[in-house]
């Protein structure tokens, strides 16, 4: 099974290389017969891949320890869904599901575009099957999964202990989605560079597939927030991490195009700028997994030191180069169709919008690269902590929610004092009173009452939008309101999914702003039975302490009595647990949370000694629950604005029409 993984891997290069070449030549030339045999080859390169993947699952199933990959991944004893997830929990599993990725969303866009513009797809399909070629040098020459041991293992080391928790079955195949997925609207950009066809149709084209990848990616961001702060016991969901920061670049500068290609398909402006915000994009998505995978940055994400780093990083500078050079080729093809009329217009608040988003970027790139800068430079690596990225982010992402608060309520090309006074002048006034009465309620850090006040300004915003839409949709028909509110969002999915991502963004600041400036910690060691006050109406009483083994570990759970107040709240049951069949022994906490509308209670065993005390870490977190509600409602917005609208396919079609219509047109004249 690992021979025919091996010679799968081997003949999906050969495919792949003849695919990247026969499907460009193919269109450079306009031979359809050399565009089909390349497309063919990408299939075939697909379906290897897919086999490849397969026998790669099944040896770890049948746990085969003779394989190398096997033997770091699975043990005995390791239950079998940790088992099967575990070809992404190592370096080479993980790059083989990345290409099995790429190759699906190649199917994808085969499929799907089958009838779409044939200037474009066969170099779009070619670009594709360039960064899969490159992906499979990668995977046959220097992360090898199918490598095979001099010997056979009696057990194996098993899946690292951190990456034993359900949000790791489903956190990296999102944000590997999410990498993967920036390929496409890239493919679509550097096609129309190639072909010439520099209009809106590639942004029409590939808009889904973006948001698409988006959307999984910030998927993968929540799944990883939401396993940090359940499985690392530091009472956190986000520490800049190198790794973090590896995915928030391309998701930020992926929200800047989604928002800016609008600009191009409305006006016919910002195309330079498009192209450059896609370029970036992939390009960081790359060097977000030569981050994960090259070991150069310490990270608890990371795998160890390798020598693919090297890969990667000719990689990158070809891409990012190459793609440099044809865009400015092609700058003649990419003139505005219009101006900027004014700077209180939709697409000047855009403009503004992408520049925070690339500002963000930039304090997050320099913040997570400066460890490797300094290094070079004085020889000691210095690392930037999170009051760096807290104090320079910080005022951006807050700017930025401003804006986006302002940016919709604005018309394009140009503003009337009616349209503000009608339109912005309501959000004002409520964010006023609301920043007037917290300091009143006990809220005076000012940093914290600016926040609230911009939060306030852009939903009350955002919610009158949806009220205006709303009454105007019961206006035109007697359907029942709520059937009224679900019409009005069905015609317009692009503008109100946009909104009700902004609304969870909103949410999402709000537990920020909760956790962040009002958490509070406290560490205790307790005796069997002693029972003590936490916070202002907490008290916890230690009862004792149980022991439990099995195949893999030794767990040590503590067992205690939570109130609040006069009312029982239940027991709590933090852990630590032993992995002894980890090269060296490691230790995993094991945390309890109860959470509710306002506050987490958060408890971490740190240690238990011999005298039979126990010691605790307790985290109070105000709002957690608003951080998971905002991001489930970012990712339901996003779902609502990527379903099909009928407008779009309507346009869709009249593109395909003249397409068809041209084409008979040409074989007329041939």
């Amino acid at each position: 099974m690992s021979d025919l993984g091996y010679l799968s891997l081997i003949g999906a290069l050969a495919l792949s290389v003849y695919a990247t070449v026969a499907l460009f030549v193919g269109a450079r030339r306009r031979l359809p017969e050399l565009v089909r045999s390349g497309r063919n080859a990408a299939i075939g390169a697909a379906v290897l891949i897919g086999i490849a993947f397969l026998a790669l699952e099944y040896l770890l199933i049948v746990q085969d320890f003779n394989v190398e990959y096997v033997a770091r991944q699975t043990s005995i004893g390791q239950p079998l869904f940790y088992t099967v997830t575990g070809i992404w929990g190592g370096q080479e599993g993980s790059l083989l599901f990345w290409v099995l990725l790429l190759s699906l969303y190649m199917l994808g866009v085969m499929w799907i575009h089958r009838d779409d513009a044939p200037d474009l797809m066969p170099y779009t399909l070619s670009v594709m099957s360039f960064v899969m070629t490159f992906f499979l040098i990668v995977l046959n020459f220097a992360a090898q999964p199918f490598e095979r041991l001099d010997f056979v293992p009696a057990d194996g080391q098993g899946l690292n202990p951190l990456l034993q928790h359900p949000a790791m079955i489903m956190h990296p195949p999102n944000l590997y989605a999410g990498f993967v997925g920036f390929t496409v609207p890239y493919a679509f950009a550097m096609a129309a560079l190639l072909s010439g066809r520099t209009g809106a149709t590639w942004v029409r084209l590939s808009r889904r597939w973006t948001l698409i990848a988006w959307m999984f990616l910030g998927l993968g961001m929540f799944l990883g927030g939401w396993w940090a702060y359940n499985e690392l016991g530091w009472g956190g969901y986000w520490a800049w991490d190198p790794v973090e920061n590896a995915s928030l670049m391309p998701w930020l500068t992926g929200t800047a195009f989604l928002h800016s290609v609008m600009v191009q398909e409305q006006r016919g402006m910002f195309k330079v700028w498009n192209m450059l915000l896609i370029i970036l994009t992939f390009v960081l998505s790359i060097f977000g997994t030569f981050l994960t995978r090259s070991g150069i940055l310490d990270s608890i994400h990371a795998f160890a030191v390798s020598s693919i780093g090297t890969y990667f990083l000719v990689f990158i500078a070809i891409t990012l180069l190459g793609s440099l050079a044809l865009l400015y080729e092609r700058l003649s093809l990419l003139k505005s169709d219009g101006e900027l009329d004014s700077i209180f217009s939709r697409e000047a608040a855009f403009l503004l919008n992408n520049i925070l988003f690339l500002g963000i970027w930039f304090a997050v790139f320099w913040g997570t690269i400066y460890p490797i800068i300094s290094e070079v430079v004085t020889g000691r690596r210095i690392f930037v902590g999170p009051p760096y990225f807290n104090v320079v982010a910080g005022p951006l992402l807050l700017a930025m929610l401003a804006l986006m608060g302002i940016g919709p309520l604005l018309p394009w090309r140009r503003t009337s004092w009616t349209h503000t006074r009608r339109h912005v002048v309501p959000p004002l006034i409520v964010a006023a009173g609301v920043m007037g009465l917290l300091p009143l309620v006990g809220v005076r850090r000012p940093i914290v009452v600016v926040a609230c006040g911009v939060v306030t300004f852009a939903a009350v915003g955002h919610l009158l939008e949806f009220w205006r839409g709303w009454q105007a949709q019961r206006r035109r028909s007697t359907a029942h309101p709520v059937r009224a509110l679900l019409d009005l969002i069905a015609k317009n999915r692009r503008r109100y999914g946009g909104y009700i991502v902004h609304l969870g963004v909103l949410l999402l600041t709000i537990g920020i702003i909760g956790s962040k400036f009002y958490e509070e910690t406290t560490d205790i060691t307790l005796a069997p039975g002693q029972t003590v006050r936490v916070g202002d109406d907490y008290v916890v009483q230690y009862l004792d302490v149980t022991v439990s083994r099995d195949e893999t570990k030794e767990s040590v759970t503590a067992m205690l009595h939570l109130w609040r107040g006069d009312r029982f709240l239940g027991t709590m049951a933090p852990a630590l647990d032993f992995y002894f069949k980890v090269p060296g022994g490691q230790r995993e906490t094991e945390v309890d949370v109860r959470s509710t509308l306002l506050e987490d209670f958060y408890v971490v065993l740190t240690g238990v000694n011999e005298d039979g005390t126990a010691t605790f870490k307790i985290f109070i977190n105000p709002l957690v629950l608003w951080v998971w509600t905002g991001g489930l409602l970012l990712l339901f917005g996003t779902w609502v604005a990527m379903w099909p609208d009928p407008r779009e396919e309507r346009i869709l079609e009249r593109l395909r029409a003249r397409e068809m219509a041209r084409r008979g047109l040409a074989a007329g004249r041939a």
